[in-house]
């Protein structure tokens, strides 16, 4: 057993302990609150203040502040850091190639005829040099009165258009109304807008809502556009050029059908990133036709037949 003795010995012991630890704690504090009030009046007159620039303090207080240094470098330095720049010199120097982004090619296209929308779209996908899939979907589903076309990275325009037709969705449930075509327009702008363009996804969105027939272009940093026939994709030149040429006002479904499917055919045939078919979505107030490989300007010039039937006694010639 300890005697009372004992037990107060050993409390003035360790409060004895207690007050030293904070007694150097609290130096270091004050150490590092000057140091701080230094920097900082020296950095609104002069350039960043150094380990140079701390000598006029105590002998404890440089060490401290001078052990300080890289963390306030690194924290609060301003200006670009050029560390990486005689690395990146000599990996080239080697020969080693620095990442690129890959091209992505589309022609996807949309034209406002009387009584809607007609949305067309080529169905090649490519990963890089190579074509990856030769009848890909590029029309998606937004809601029962919207439809989007996507250009740019496949994963990016399905998972926002997905992602929006489910807010849509949502948004139905709860108010009981139609989806409207701004609404949609609002919410994938937004989205875009948010990453900066780092969500690689070019749109062209129509629909037919309680306002009419609408056409908006989405480009990836979220900026968009509303026009009587728009174009995206690698091949949208070619395709503007044939909507220049014949777009007129208050076309029929056929004409526009048929017009919008020559602006992909334009596309295919010039673009190395289109090709393959064409498919065509009709919107208007009443129903959607979505006509997958509305054309095929690509179809293969043979039929394989499977399993393959070779002549009795073929493999002993």
């Amino acid at each position: 057993p300890i005697s009372s003795k004992g037990t107060t010995l050993q409390g003035l012991c360790l409060l004895l302990l207690v007050c030293v630890d904070l007694t150097i704690h609290t130096g270091h504090l004050e150490c590092w609150v000057r140091y701080r009030q230094l920097h900082i009046s020296s950095y609104r007159h002069r350039p960043p203040a150094s380990s140079t620039n701390i000598q006029h303090l105590s002998s404890s207080c440089r060490r401290t502040a001078v052990a300080l240094e890289p963390c306030r470098m690194g924290s609060n330095a301003g200006g670009f850091s050029f560390e990486l720049v005689k690395r990146n010199a000599l990996l080239e120097s080697k020969g080693v190639k620095p990442p690129q982004a890959w091209k992505t090619g589309t022609t996807i296209a949309g034209v406002i005829y009387k009584d809607g929308v007609v949305l067309a779209a080529d169905t090649r996908s490519t990963s890089g040099s190579t074509v990856a899939d030769k009848n890909c979907e590029k029309i998606h589903y937004i809601a029962s009165n919207i439809y989007c076309c996507g250009a740019g990275t496949a994963a990016d325009t399905m998972s926002v258009t997905a992602m929006v037709s489910s807010n849509l969705e949502l948004h139905k449930y709860a108010t009981g109304r139609q989806s409207r075509v701004v609404t949609a327009l609002t919410l994938l702008k937004s989205h875009l807008f948010r990453y900066q363009g780092h969500v690689s996804a070019a749109l062209i969105l129509g629909g037919v809502d309680i306002h009419g027939p609408h056409l908006f272009t989405i480009y990836p940093h979220g900026s968009t556009d509303a026009l009587p026939y728009a174009t995206m994709g690698s091949g949208s030149l070619n395709a503007m050029a044939v909507f220049e040429a014949s777009y007129k006002d208050n076309m029929t479904r056929e004409e526009a059908m048929a017009l919008a499917a020559r602006a992909i055919r334009s596309g295919v045939y010039n673009d190395l990133g289109s090709g393959s078919n064409v498919d065509l979505c009709v919107i208007t107030k009443d129903s959607v036709d979505y006509l997958r490989n509305y054309e095929f300007l690509m179809g293969k010039t043979y039929t394989r037949q499977f399993p393959v039937k070779y002549p009795p006694g073929t493999a002993r010639e």
